[in-house]
Protein backbone atom coordinates (compact mmCIF):
# COMPACT_ATOMS: atom_id res chain seq x y z
CA UNK A 1 0.00 0.00 0.00
CA UNK A 2 1.29 3.48 -0.61
CA UNK A 3 2.41 6.08 1.74
CA UNK A 4 -0.46 7.85 0.29
CA UNK A 5 -3.26 5.72 0.73
CA UNK A 6 -1.82 4.69 4.04
CA UNK A 7 -2.25 8.63 5.08
CA UNK A 8 -6.32 8.25 3.81
CA UNK A 9 -6.76 4.99 5.60
CA UNK A 10 -5.52 6.33 9.15
CA UNK A 11 -7.26 9.41 8.65
CA UNK A 12 -10.33 8.15 7.87
CA UNK A 13 -10.66 5.90 11.27
CA UNK A 14 -9.69 8.93 12.92
CA UNK A 15 -12.36 11.43 11.80
CA UNK A 16 -15.06 7.73 12.00
CA UNK A 17 -13.96 8.10 15.41
CA UNK A 18 -14.44 11.85 16.16
CA UNK A 19 -18.03 11.79 14.31
CA UNK A 20 -18.78 8.70 16.67
CA UNK A 21 -18.50 10.63 19.91
CA UNK A 22 -21.03 13.08 18.76
CA UNK A 23 -24.41 12.87 20.38
CA UNK A 24 -27.51 12.61 18.25
CA UNK A 25 -28.23 16.23 19.29
CA UNK A 26 -24.99 17.66 18.63
CA UNK A 27 -25.11 15.81 14.91
CA UNK A 28 -29.18 17.46 14.90
CA UNK A 29 -28.31 20.75 15.87
CA UNK A 30 -24.65 21.38 13.05
CA UNK A 31 -27.16 19.89 10.41
CA UNK A 32 -30.10 22.35 11.34
CA UNK A 33 -27.05 24.85 11.03
CA UNK A 34 -25.38 23.54 7.90
CA UNK A 35 -28.51 22.78 5.82
CA UNK A 36 -30.15 26.70 6.58
CA UNK A 37 -26.90 27.58 4.96
CA UNK A 38 -27.20 25.78 2.21
CA UNK A 39 -31.05 26.64 1.87
CA UNK A 40 -30.41 30.24 2.07
CA UNK A 41 -27.06 29.98 -0.82
CA UNK A 42 -27.24 31.82 -4.17
CA UNK A 43 -26.17 28.35 -5.75
CA UNK A 44 -29.03 26.56 -4.49
CA UNK A 45 -31.38 29.10 -4.80
CA UNK A 46 -30.57 29.75 -8.67
CA UNK A 47 -30.34 25.35 -9.20
CA UNK A 48 -32.82 23.86 -10.59
CA UNK A 49 -31.61 20.43 -11.29
CA UNK A 50 -29.73 19.06 -7.88
CA UNK A 51 -28.18 15.99 -7.22
CA UNK A 52 -28.58 14.87 -3.12
CA UNK A 53 -27.29 12.00 -1.37
CA UNK A 54 -28.87 10.11 0.80
CA UNK A 55 -27.49 10.33 4.47
CA UNK A 56 -26.25 7.92 6.59
CA UNK A 57 -25.83 8.33 10.46
CA UNK A 58 -22.10 9.66 10.36
CA UNK A 59 -23.18 12.55 7.87
CA UNK A 60 -24.93 15.80 7.87
CA UNK A 61 -28.30 15.04 7.15
CA UNK A 62 -29.91 15.36 4.07
CA UNK A 63 -34.19 15.05 4.94
CA UNK A 64 -34.40 18.83 4.86
CA UNK A 65 -32.75 19.82 1.79
CA UNK A 66 -34.69 17.12 -0.05
CA UNK A 67 -37.94 17.82 1.34
CA UNK A 68 -37.13 21.86 0.47
CA UNK A 69 -36.34 20.82 -3.26
CA UNK A 70 -39.99 19.49 -3.69
CA UNK A 71 -41.53 22.25 -1.88
CA UNK A 72 -40.11 25.00 -4.14
CA UNK A 73 -40.85 22.41 -7.68
CA UNK A 74 -37.28 21.76 -8.26
CA UNK A 75 -35.52 18.72 -9.69
CA UNK A 76 -34.16 15.96 -7.63
CA UNK A 77 -31.18 12.85 -8.25
CA UNK A 78 -29.89 10.94 -6.16
CA UNK A 79 -26.59 8.24 -7.03
CA UNK A 80 -27.63 4.71 -7.96
CA UNK A 81 -24.19 2.79 -7.18
CA UNK A 82 -23.48 -0.31 -9.14
CA UNK A 83 -22.74 -2.77 -6.42
CA UNK A 84 -19.49 -4.50 -8.68
CA UNK A 85 -17.67 -1.28 -9.73
CA UNK A 86 -17.06 2.03 -9.09
CA UNK A 87 -19.58 3.51 -11.34
CA UNK A 88 -22.53 5.43 -9.92
CA UNK A 89 -25.42 7.44 -12.10
CA UNK A 90 -27.31 10.41 -10.89
CA UNK A 91 -31.32 9.45 -11.39
CA UNK A 92 -34.40 11.04 -10.98
CA UNK A 93 -36.65 10.74 -7.47
CA UNK A 94 -39.97 11.64 -7.98
CA UNK A 95 -41.66 12.47 -4.11
CA UNK A 96 -40.85 11.98 -0.70
CA UNK A 97 -43.24 8.85 -0.95
CA UNK A 98 -41.17 7.71 -3.62
CA UNK A 99 -37.77 8.04 -1.20
CA UNK A 100 -39.99 6.57 1.50
CA UNK A 101 -40.50 3.35 -0.55
CA UNK A 102 -37.17 2.97 -1.98
CA UNK A 103 -35.45 -0.36 -1.10
CA UNK A 104 -32.02 -0.30 0.74
CA UNK A 105 -28.58 -1.59 -0.32
CA UNK A 106 -26.03 -3.48 1.50
CA UNK A 107 -24.31 -0.08 3.23
CA UNK A 108 -28.00 0.52 4.60
CA UNK A 109 -28.93 3.36 1.97
CA UNK A 110 -32.29 3.50 -0.33
CA UNK A 111 -31.58 3.80 -3.88
CA UNK A 112 -33.46 2.22 -6.82
CA UNK A 113 -33.05 -0.81 -7.83
CA UNK A 114 -30.59 -1.18 -10.95
CA UNK A 115 -33.77 -2.60 -12.76
CA UNK A 116 -35.61 0.56 -11.82
CA UNK A 117 -35.65 2.29 -15.37
CA UNK A 118 -35.43 6.24 -14.48
CA UNK A 119 -34.33 9.15 -16.05
CA UNK A 120 -30.59 9.80 -16.01
CA UNK A 121 -29.86 13.08 -15.29
CA UNK A 122 -26.34 13.25 -17.58
CA UNK A 123 -28.36 12.00 -20.44
CA UNK A 124 -31.55 14.63 -19.82
CA UNK A 125 -29.51 18.02 -19.59
CA UNK A 126 -27.33 17.48 -17.14
CA UNK A 127 -27.07 19.04 -13.26
CA UNK A 128 -26.71 22.31 -11.68
CA UNK A 129 -25.42 21.35 -8.51
CA UNK A 130 -24.05 18.73 -6.92
CA UNK A 131 -24.02 17.70 -3.08
CA UNK A 132 -21.00 15.74 -2.65
CA UNK A 133 -20.57 13.51 0.43
CA UNK A 134 -17.11 12.87 2.40
CA UNK A 135 -14.95 11.67 5.38
CA UNK A 136 -12.97 15.33 5.40
CA UNK A 137 -12.49 18.58 3.82
CA UNK A 138 -10.28 21.65 4.01
CA UNK A 139 -11.81 24.62 4.53
CA UNK A 140 -10.95 25.50 0.42
CA UNK A 141 -12.09 22.68 -1.19
CA UNK A 142 -10.02 19.49 -0.81
CA UNK A 143 -12.11 16.44 -0.14
CA UNK A 144 -11.62 12.27 0.53
CA UNK A 145 -14.08 10.22 0.49
CA UNK A 146 -15.00 6.98 1.66
CA UNK A 147 -12.38 5.32 -0.71
CA UNK A 148 -14.40 3.81 -3.71
CA UNK A 149 -13.79 6.86 -5.89
CA UNK A 150 -17.73 6.69 -6.99
CA UNK A 151 -18.06 10.90 -6.62
CA UNK A 152 -14.42 11.74 -8.04
CA UNK A 153 -15.19 9.52 -11.34
CA UNK A 154 -19.16 10.86 -11.75
CA UNK A 155 -17.31 14.43 -11.11
CA UNK A 156 -14.73 14.08 -13.64
CA UNK A 157 -17.72 12.61 -16.31
CA UNK A 158 -19.91 15.46 -15.38
CA UNK A 159 -17.32 18.03 -16.68
CA UNK A 160 -17.19 15.90 -19.64
CA UNK A 161 -20.77 15.60 -20.63
CA UNK A 162 -21.78 18.99 -19.66
CA UNK A 163 -21.07 22.55 -21.31
CA UNK A 164 -20.37 23.96 -18.01
CA UNK A 165 -20.10 22.10 -14.91
CA UNK A 166 -21.93 21.38 -11.87
CA UNK A 167 -21.21 24.14 -9.22
CA UNK A 168 -20.02 21.37 -6.01
CA UNK A 169 -21.15 21.89 -2.33
CA UNK A 170 -19.47 19.59 0.56
CA UNK A 171 -21.72 19.22 4.09
CA UNK A 172 -19.44 18.72 6.87
CA UNK A 173 -19.46 18.18 10.72
CA UNK A 174 -17.06 20.44 12.33
CA UNK A 175 -15.05 17.09 13.34
CA UNK A 176 -14.54 16.54 9.65
CA UNK A 177 -12.80 19.98 8.57
CA UNK A 178 -8.82 20.12 8.41
CA UNK A 179 -6.20 22.70 7.69
CA UNK A 180 -4.74 19.55 5.50
CA UNK A 181 -6.52 16.29 3.71
CA UNK A 182 -3.96 13.94 1.77
CA UNK A 183 -5.29 14.17 -1.88
CA UNK A 184 -3.80 12.89 -5.21
CA UNK A 185 -4.83 14.17 -9.09
CA UNK A 186 -8.11 11.47 -8.98
CA UNK A 187 -9.59 13.51 -5.80
CA UNK A 188 -11.85 16.40 -7.31
CA UNK A 189 -11.81 19.05 -5.21
CA UNK A 190 -15.01 20.73 -4.43
CA UNK A 191 -16.39 24.74 -5.00
CA UNK A 192 -17.61 25.29 -1.33
CA UNK A 193 -17.39 23.44 1.85
CA UNK A 194 -20.25 24.13 4.13
CA UNK A 195 -19.80 23.55 7.78
CA UNK A 196 -20.95 24.45 11.15
CA UNK A 197 -18.83 27.05 13.26
CA UNK A 198 -17.46 26.14 16.38
CA UNK A 199 -19.00 27.42 19.44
Amino acid sequence: MSTLASAKNALRKEIKKAIALLTPEQKKCQSDIVTQKFLSSTEYLKSNRISVFISMDDEIQTDEIIRNIFQTGKCCFIPRYSTNSSDMEMVRLHSLQDLENLPKTKWNIKQPLESDERENALLTGGLDLVLVPGLAFTVDGRRMGRGKGYYDAFLARCRAAQRSPPFTVALAFRQQILPHVPTDDNDVNVDRVLFAPDN
